[in-house]
């Protein structure tokens, strides 16, 4: 017996994966994913600042207009210190109208903690659809030590 040919001249079967196929699927699916995963992100557009951010001073003498969600995933709008409790709708045209009368106001968003990430994007979204293009949130400072 000579080489790898049995007394009939057929080949041994080979117990060995062949992994040139494997590997041209392989980078073929990832071209694919790099090119269509950029296309399946969506989200609201929030300009967020470049440097360490520090509280706001208030420059200006009008009140924020502050948009809240509780924990119940109830929204609140506040302009001057009174809130009252509204649905998604109302607080849209609430947004519009005091935005028409004072087109510098600024808007704050203020979610708490154990709110859903959704609603609050639903919220800044809501906000965007309202003509707001800037729009702050609003968080506690860290406890500090000591």
């Amino acid at each position: 017996m000579l080489g790898p040919f049995n007394r009939r001249g057929r080949s041994k079967p080979m117990g060995e994966i062949n992994v040139v196929p494997f590997i041209d699927v392989m980078l073929v699916l990832l071209v694919i994913f790099m090119i269509t995963a950029p296309m399946l992100t969506q989200g609201v557009k929030v300009d967020l600042p470049q440097a360490t951010s520090e509280p706001i001073e208030d420059t200006e003498d009008t009140d924020p207009i502050i948009v809240s969600v509780d924990k119940e995933g109830q929204y609140f709008i506040s302009l001057g210190g009174d809130e009252t409790q509204v649905s998604l709708d109302e607080l849209s045209d609430r947004v519009v109208i005091l935005l028409e009368r004072n087109p510098g106001t600024p808007v704050m968003v203020r979610g708490d903690r154990n709110v859903s990430y959704g609603q609050v994007v639903t919220l800044m979204s809501t906000l965007q659809v309202a003509g707001v293009a800037n729009v702050g949130l609003i968080s506690e400072p860290p406890p500090q030590d000591g």
